[in-house]
Formats: structure tokens, sequence, C-alpha cells
């Protein structure tokens, strides 16, 4: 049963945090009689959205059409001043090239000089840290996993997240945990989009391994992935070194054998029985059907191994698909997709990605931030389209034309509908707090990659699987007692 304080109530405090007096926001806020007045729009811009979905999409369509059109959204007050925005690279290309020219638009059109500098995803954290050690920098930064940590630093998101629910209906529970405290009751930012993180494996592979559809749980992994190592020396691809994929891989893994970092009231539950299976489990496809490459992996590393012909297996999003296409079309249409696998107890995959929008609290133009954040979201079919099916809606509603595009991509997947496994993929995805949020302590836990690290102790044999556990556990519990005695984490 949920906990009630998962429930956020509507906030009454100010971006500074004091008490709010009146009946509106104050400070950086947005006014709620701005917000209110905008939402008429909103609801027409989503009439044109629903529009341009009936036009490109159903059963009649052989093709989900051409780009949605864009909608404008008024601020709810005049803004002005300057913007300056730091995001990852995308890993599909033509979503940077749209975006670039989306926020100049936006710009003009409300008077606000705009900039957005574009950075490898790896230093996204270490820049972000850096401006908001100095107190100084962009008055927005994007990252592809949770930034609770900086939950101190930055501004609550509540008034935006609010809005858009009174717009577009209830964000997916998968972002909202992703980005909301529920000890503080403060959305430390705001999250209107998320990717998926399937299996990605070479059919012609695992058929010769008796497994044309790919493996369907850990033990086909195991079997299969070995059987094609031996045979063709081709190996299985999931990380173990201190990056995203391979943190995403261990939550994948740990949580099908049973075990979690925490429960779902934010008790630390790492050292546990389930938790030494998967690590056995893991040193064994080590040492059966993998390299040691996979200790020195960075995030696009898994992505390379299988578009050149170099992984039979790898847990990813679809963007080292997207890149096979048009550099390969022979891997590219060799590579399929599985939900996640089926462990002893679940079948569960981490997000692959998960949009983190902040406003770090020494952000002159907080107004500008917000009500760009808000016609980011109004734009989401947009965001889709331009990413190539990579980054799906936070909130679900903006998007009709989603489940059209996963049957029957507009980009030339072969079969059309390879991707059609991504329209239950809330089902078998979770955070990466799972069972609880992704609260401080967990977003600690990630960015430092406790859990690859553990992992890969075992399977490099510098200790016995139950030892790793138990160091881990020790760490966990420092980063939980710190947060906790900060008011952040519950337990």
């Amino acid at each position: 049963m949920a906990d009630r304080r998962d429930t956020p109530e509507p906030s009454r405090h100010g971006l500074d945090g004091q008490e709010l007096s009146g009946p509106g926001l104050n400070g950086h806020g947005l006014s709620r009689r701005g917000f209110l007045s905008s939402t008429a729009l909103a609801a027409g811009a989503y009439g044109v959205l629903a529009a341009c979905a009936s036009e490109s999409s159903g059963p009649e369509a052989k093709t989900p059409g051409k780009a949605p059109k864009e909608v404008f959204t008024s601020p709810a007050s005049k803004l002005s001043g300057s913007l300056s925005i730091l995001m990852w690279s995308h890993f599909i290309p033509r979503h940077d090239k749209w975006f670039g020219k989306f926020l100049a638009d936006w710009g003009k059109k409300v008077g606000v000089d705009v900039r957005v500098d574009h950075i490898n995803t790896v230093d996204v954290p270490r820049r972000a840290a850096s401006e908001i050690q100095a107190g100084k920098g962009h008055d927005l930064i994007q990252h592809i996993a949770p930034f609770s940590q900086y939950e101190p630093s930055v501004l609550d998101m509540a008034d935006v997240v609010q809005e858009a629910n009174r717009r577009w209906g209830q964000q997916l529970e998968l972002c909202r945990k992703s980005s909301y405290n529920p000890n503080t009751r403060h959305f430390y930012a705001y999250c209107p989009g998320w990717s998926p993180d399937p299996g990605d494996y070479r059919k012609s592979m695992w058929q010769k391994a008796g497994l044309p559809n790919g493996p369907t749980s850990w033990d086909d992994l195991l079997r299969g992935a070995a059987e094609i190592k031996k045979t063709t020396g081709v190996p299985c691809g999931l990380g173990l070194s201190p990056e995203t994929d391979s943190n995403m891989a261990a939550r994948a893994l740990l949580w099908s054998f049973g075990g979690s970092v925490q429960d779902e009231n934010e008790r630390v539950a790492i050292n546990s029985d389930a938790t030494v299976a998967a690590v056995e489990y893991m040193t064994r496809l080590f040492k059966e059907a993998e390299t040691s490459e996979v200790f020195s992996w960075v995030p696009a590393s898994n992505n390379q191994a299988l578009i050149a012909g170099r992984s039979s297996y790898i847990l990813n999003s679809i963007s080292a698909w997207r890149t096979a296409m048009g550099t390969n079309r022979t891997i590219g249409d060799d590579i399929f997709f599985t939900p996640a696998l089926r462990g002893p107890k679940a079948a569960l995959a981490a997000q692959h990605v998960i949009q983190q929008w902040i406003v770090p609290k020494y952000s002159p133009n907080a107004a500008a931030a917000k009500e760009f954040l808000l016609h980011y979201t109004a734009n989401f079919p947009s965001v889709t389209y331009q990413s190539e099916l990579y980054d799906l809606p936070g909130w679900p509603s903006l998007v009709p034309q989603l489940h059209g595009w996963l049957d029957n991509d507009p980009y030339g997947a072969k079969p059309a509908n390879k991707l059609s496994l991504l329209k239950n993929a809330t089902s078998w995805s979770a955070n990466i707090g799972y069972p609880g949020p992704s609260n401080p302590a967990i977003g600690e836990i990630f960015n430092t990659n406790l859990l690859p690290t553990m992992f890969g102790r075992a399977a490099r044999g510098q200790t016995s699987a139950r030892q790793a556990v138990a160091d881990a556990e020790r760490q966990i519990n420092a980063i939980f007692k710190n947060w906790r005695a900060r008011g952040l984490v519950g337990g």
C-alpha cells in the first residue's frame, strides 16, 4: 500500500522556503492566476496536438506521418533577461539540432536571450556540482539520472509539476518517484520524459543459440550468451564499470533476484541472500560470457560494441540501434529488443534515462526557466519524434500518437513494429530507488557507482559475493545516515 507521504500536497512555500501569505506564488515562482490563465491556452494547444495525432496515426495509416506541429504556450507574465541551459549531448543527434532552433524560436517570441550548452553526459554531474558550489552558472541544468542529492541547492519545482498536472493529467508514477522527495514534499527536479532500458540483442546470433526471440530470463541470458561466446567468440555486453549503463544493469539484475538497496520505507536492505545470489550470478555470467573490457567501459562502450558486431546482448536504450541503422544497416536490421528479463523474483529494469531539469537557487531568471519547461513539455510530441522515439513522455496524454509510432516506426525499422514492446514499458520499468523513491541517498549511491563496484569486485575475484555485499552495505549505511540526519531521507 502506498505511503501517505508519497501523495504531494499543494506547495504553500515560495522558492526561498518561506510560507506564502497570499494566493499566488512569490519570488521566482509563477503566479497561480497566471498559471490558470495559461491553462486555457494549453488546452487549446492540446487540441491542436490531438488533431495532429489523428492525422498521423490510426490503423489505416501506413506510416505515422510527418513531424508534429509545434505549439506556443504564452507565458503567465512578461519575461526578460537571459536564460542559459546546460544539458547533455543527446545520443540521437537529430534531437540537439532540433532543440537549438526550438529554444531560439521561443526566446525570440518571449523576449529572452537564450543559450544552450551541450556537453558529454558523463561531464554533466561534475559541471553541475562545480556551478552549484560556486553559486553561479546556468539557470537550468538537465541530466539523465536522478539529481536528488542536490535538493538543498535547487528550487522546489512543485508549482511547475502541479501546473503540468492541471494541463495534461497525472504524471507517470515512474517520473514522479524520480523527482519527488516524500520526506520534504519537494520536487527537487522536473521530470517531463524518460527512456526505457530494454535488452538489445543480435537476432542472428541468438537464433543459432536456439533462442530466436532473444532471452526472456536471466537463465536464458547466461545459457545463450555463454553458447554464443563459445561458438563465435562474441561476448555479452553487461558493464561492470563506474558508469551509467553499468548502474542500470546492476539494478535490473538485483531487483529481478529479489534484492534492493532500500525497502519501500527507505530502510537499507542491500545485505540479503537475494543480493548475494545476484552477485554470484553476475560473477558466473562474466566468467562464461563476457570479457574484461566491461570493467573499463564508458556509457558509449556497449553501444559501440553492439554496432561493431562485438556484443550479442546489451542493456540499453534504442540509441545503439538507431546509430546502427544509419552506419551499418545490416547489423541495424539484426538488432531486436526484449523487455526486462525474468529472474527468480521479478522482471524489472531501471529506466535508461530519466529527465532531470533543475533550477539552482542562484539562478537570476527562474521564472523564464519554469516557463520554458512548460513550453517544452507542451511540445513533447516533437521531443519524442525528433529524438527518434528515444524520449517518451512523462505526461502520456501529450503524445497520443506514440503507440502508432511504436507500431509503425517513422524512421524505417524492419519490421515496422520492432519497437512495439515499448508500449507497455512502464509495467517492467522502475525508478532507481525501487521499491522506494529516488531520494538523495539513492542519488549519491548511483553517482558514486557503488552497485557496479560491488558486482565488479566479486566478478574479478577480489572478494567473495557475500563480502562484496557486506562492504557495500557499510558504505550505503553511512550515506543513508548522513542524509537521514539532514531530514531528507525516511526510514
